[in-house]
Order: structure tokens, then C-alpha cells, then sequence
């Protein structure tokens, strides 16, 4: 069985009210469409330079709420015309297990209009892990060594094991192999459970994970999540995730990682009761606040923020504010 650290607190929310540290921007818009996310990154890519690689979770095979492929194609084409789309292999047996059934599934979702690269394609390599709890060094895709400077562009959802998916799941578990590195993840060396590991435990070492990535990239790594077709299950549930009922928000995007994933839950939060319900139970119930505050522990960044809205003149605002007119969800199959 998996230990449950005590005292970490992952089933809790910290209202900002609480923290405490410096800030860092958070970059907001409302304009959920391919212009909205090219202005928002406009706002993040001063350091985006030399080979370039955009993180996307692609889906699974007709998977319904992943980011529409119009508003990606828009953005590689006008402001990353020589990027590629990365991605790993997964570490259970499904549409992306194989390098062979990965690329089928790319045609399939209709990822075709610009490279991608299968990270652990070609094998391994190991980047340290600084200052780690559980960690030294995690096993990564061999290619992420091919390329200068990382978007992280996140579909902000929820997760079946890690409560949330935002951009530390995004290249946490997305950057790792699929058969190394998601498995010093997921599971006890030894163990028969390939999930075993859960709560607190899971949540620090994918944080140890994405730290390897960002530590890596440097200053050469944005991040962007997109808070729309939130449902409750990750994109790699494909066809199989839950309804979605959560109001779609708008697009975060900033330098600091963890203030891009804290800002979000905080925009999921600042959501009426009924709005928020079922998305909150999930991220509590996996104690996936818990990547936010071992994040915080581990020096990536601030849980502190400028909330700056893009579309009325940089004006700061609050979460409260960001959410005020959102309308309750409505099916979006924009593709």
C-alpha cells in the first residue's frame, strides 16, 4: 500500500488570503478561441527561443475535450511555424502504449499539420532532480533533449489519480517515459498495483518530475492552461471521461508554473458552489492540492499572483472578479 504522508494537507484548499511570499504575473483571458490563445501567449513567449517544443496532451482516440486542433494549427502556424508537438507513450495499454499506435492515434485526432515527436521513441535519459524527497534524477523521453526552449500548453481538467491536471501533470507525467519514468511514478518497485501509489505520495513525486523538466528548460519555458471542457476525468479517458458540467473560464498563462496552476484552481474555486462542486470533490478527494504546496516547498515558484486581465487593459483583478459572468456550462464541440 502506498503511504499517506500525514500533515501535507492535499485534501485542503488554502484561500489566498493564507499565503504568504512574493508574486508572480498570472495573464488572463476570457476569449476561449484561437485568437484568444495567441494573444495570451504573445504575453509569455520573451524567452521562447531556438528549437522549439509545444507540450500538448493529444488524446486519446476521438477523445472529446481536449484543445481544439483549429486553435493549436492557428497558433504553430503564425507564431511557432518551425515548433513541434511532444509527447510520450503511455504507461498503460491503450491508443498511445506503442510508438506505432501513438502515431495512429495522432491521425486519428487529426494531429497532422505540424511535426510531433514521440519523445521516448528513441529511447531514454535521465535529468536530475534537485533538491528531491523521493528523487535524484527521472527517467524522460531521450528527445527532450533535442530542443532549446518548452510551451507547456495545458487542457486544465480534472484527473482520476491526480485530482487536477494542469501544467505540472502536463509535463510531470507527459515528459516521462512511458515505461520508466511514468513507473517510478506510479508504482511500489515490486508492487502488483501499477497504480498503487496515490494521494500525497503521487502528488510530490510528479511535482519532483516536472521540476526535472522546468529545471532543465530554464528561463526557456512558458506556460499556458486552457479552462475549458473541464471535466472531472483526464484527456486519457478518451471517449470514456465523464460529462462535463463545470463552466468553462478562460485561458491562464504565465512564467511561473506554480502560479499558472494555483491561479486556475483558484478560478475553479472563486465559481459558485454548484459550479464548482463536482470538479472541487475531485481534486479533495485525490489530495491534489498537494501539488500546489509541495511545489511551493520545492522552490518552483510562487502561490501568490498578479491576476492581470488581458482584455481591459492589464487592469489586476481578482478570481471573484474573473468568474463573475461565467454561464453555466454548455456542450462545446468546437474541434
Amino acid at each position: 500500500m502506498s503511504k499517506i504522508i500525514p500533515g501535507t494537507g492535499g485534501e485542503h484548499y488554502v484561500p489566498y488570503s493564507e499565503r504568504t511570499g512574493e508574486c508572480s504575473d498570472v495573464f488572463f483571458t476570457r476569449d476561449l478561441s484561437a485568437d484568444g490563445l495567441r494573444r495570451i501567449f504573445e504575453r509569455v513567449n520573451e524567452n521562447i527561443t531556438g528549437k522549439i517544443a509545444v507540450k500538448l496532451h493529444t488524446g486519446e482516440a476521438h477523445g472529446p475535450n481536449i484543445i481544439p486542433r483549429s486553435w493549436v494549427r492557428a497558433l504553430m502556424e503564425n507564431a511557432l511555424p518551425d515548433a513541434a508537438i511532444v509527447e510520450t507513450n503511455t504507461y498503460y495499454e491503450g491508443d498511445r502504449y506503442t510508438t506505432d499506435q501513438h502515431r495512429r492515434t495522432l491521425e486519428i485526432n487529426g494531429w497532422n499539420f505540424c511535426p510531433v515527436d514521440i519523445l521516448d521513441e528513441n529511447g531514454t535519459v535521465m535529468l536530475p532532480v534537485k533538491g528531491g524527497k523521493w528523487f535524484t534524477e527521472m527517467s524522460m523521453g531521450k528527445n527532450i533533449l533535442n530542443y532549446d526552449s518548452l510551451v507547456v500548453l495545458t487542457h486544465f481538467k480534472g484527473h482520476t489519480q491526480g485530482g487536477f491536471g494542469g501544467s505540472v501533470k502536463n509535463i510531470g507525467i507527459g515528459c516521462a517515459d512511458g515505461r520508466v519514468g511514468k513507473a517510478m511514478i506510479h508504482t511500489t518497485p515490486g508492487s502488483s498495483d501499477m497504480w498503487d501509489i496515490k494521494k500525497e505520495e503521487f502528488m510530490e513525486r510528479m511535482t519532483e518530475s516536472a521540476k526535472a523538466v522546468a529545471d532543465h528548460f530554464g528561463k526557456n519555458i512558458c506556460y499556458i492552461n486552457v479552462m475549458r471542457n473541464m471535466s472531472v476525468s483526464c484527456d486519457c479517458e478518451g471517449t470514456a471521461a465523464a460529462p462535463v458540467v463545470t463552466p468553462n473560464i478562460g485561458i491562464c498563462a504565465s512564467l511561473d508554473i506554480l502560479a499558472a496552476d494555483q491561479a486556475s484552481i483558484d478560478l475553479v474555486y472563486a465559481l459558485s458552489e454548484k459550479d464548482r462542486h463536482a470538479l472541487a470533490e475531485r481534486i479533495e478527494t485525490r489530495h491534489g492540492h498537494r501539488q500546489l504546496s509541495f511545489m511551493k516547498e520545492l522552490g518552483m515558484g510562487n502561490d501568490r499572483y498578479r491576476l492581470i486581465d488581458t482584455d481591459n487593459s492589464d487592469t489586476q483583478i481578482t478570481a471573484d472578479q474573473a468568474v463573475k459572468n461565467v454561464v453555466p456550462f454548455a456542450d462545446d464541440n468546437e474541434r
